[in-house]
């Protein structure tokens, strides 16, 4: 595990959805140094009239999904780990070649 950068250098941020929007937890992460962005709980404000960028899937999401696409992996033929391990790093380099 890598230890976390000094904020004093390198700023980082924290990104959490409206059930973290409390007090204390944003108390708790401005204490450690993280800058915070957590949307209000409520009604949600009016809707922009224009998107500067199209959305898109965040990354380990479409990564899990390249992953799931392949079937040995989802339904988990191998019975010994290694052949396991085996397989999802072949599809990784598949994923990889594709994308290149």
């Amino acid at each position: 595990m890598l230890p976390r950068p000094n904020p004093r250098w390198l700023p980082q941020h924290a990104c959490e959805d409206k059930g973290y929007d409390f007090p204390a937890c944003r108390l708790r992460l401005s204490r450690k140094g993280y800058i915070v962005h957590i949307p209000h709980r409520g009604p949600q404000a009016v809707a922009k009239a224009r998107k500067r960028y199209p959305s898109r899937r965040w990354v380990v999401e479409r990564t899990g999904r390249w992953v799931n696409l392949f079937r040995a992996l989802k339904i988990r033929y191998c019975r010994k780990a290694v052949n396991y391990e085996a397989l999802v790093h072949f599809a990784n380099a598949i994923i990889c070649f594709r994308m290149a």
